[in-house]
């Protein structure tokens, strides 16, 4: 039977986080510890039991489960990342780098395979909070950037192609693309990258960040024409190569 554990009241102003998983046994246990560690978590056991949640106010993170009943994480994940929804992060029994991967090109912030070390998942959750914390807090970068006839306003997190069309980024793909954006006509390896733009908690040997810049490449190139904005450095990393003007 569908369950909602509502747990606002371990926390005095922490972050919300909205867990979706139909195993009450999982839920218990992640509520309690995140709870312990000053954050207030909601439970859902579906897709309408999150709207539900979504409904009683804005959340900051949600940690979904793949295997739903009814509409699957999956799917629920691509509509979230359509619009500008709370960073996700995914988890599954399904642990292989092919599943991970499909979650990750869906808009997903951050996946980790079940069971997992409710520790580590404290972790990710925090890198994933202070980067959306960071992407929030903007304002000595100026409101945005130019670059090839694209702009970044990097308050309201929106990308414009040249012809004036709102291109959709995810939370990663921002992250990722503002890292190049701040560092632009300089080799930045994989190691740097994570860094910059998941979090100094993020493991080295993730392959998210090759993902979300093959996503990123897709959407840059719609619209302009081809352009290498994004310049693959043999043996190296990678190089953001236009010129960029702060707005």
């Amino acid at each position: 039977m569908a369950r909602m554990d509502t747990r606002s009241e371990q926390t005095q102003g922490g972050a919300r986080i909205l867990m979706v998983d139909d195993d009450p046994g999982i839920c218990d246990v992640v509520s309690d510890f995140l709870g312990k560690h000053g954050y207030s978590v909601d439970c859902a056991a579906d897709a309408r039991e999150m709207e539900q949640a979504l409904e009683k106010g804005p959340v900051d993170l949600i940690v979904l489960d793949v295997m739903l009943p009814g509409e699957d994480g999956l799917a629920i994940c691509r509509r979230l990342a359509v619009g500008d929804g709370p960073p996700i992060i995914m988890l599954s029994a399904m642990g292989e780098d092919t599943d991970r991967i499909v979650g990750l090109e869906l808009g997903a912030d951050d996946y980790l395979a079940k069971p997992c070390n409710p520790r580590e998942l404290l972790a990710r959750v925090r890198a994933v909070l202070r980067r959306a914390e960071q992407r929030n807090t903007s304002g000595e970068l100026g409101a945005g950037c130019e670059f090839a006839g694209w702009r970044l306003d990097l308050v309201r997190r929106e990308l414009r192609s040249p012809q004036d069309v709102v291109v959709n980024l995810s939370s990663g793909e921002f992250s990722l693309l503002r890292a190049f954006v701040e560092r632009p006509q300089r080799v930045l390896t994989r190691d740097q990258l994570l860094d910059f733009a998941r979090g100094p908690d993020s493991d080295a040997f993730d392959r998210a960040i090759d993902v979300q810049i093959s996503r990123l490449r897709r959407k840059l190139d719609d619209g302009q024409g081809g352009q290498d904005l994004i310049r693959t450095i043999r043996n190296e990393g990678y190089m953001f190569t236009p010129k960029v003007k702060r707005t």
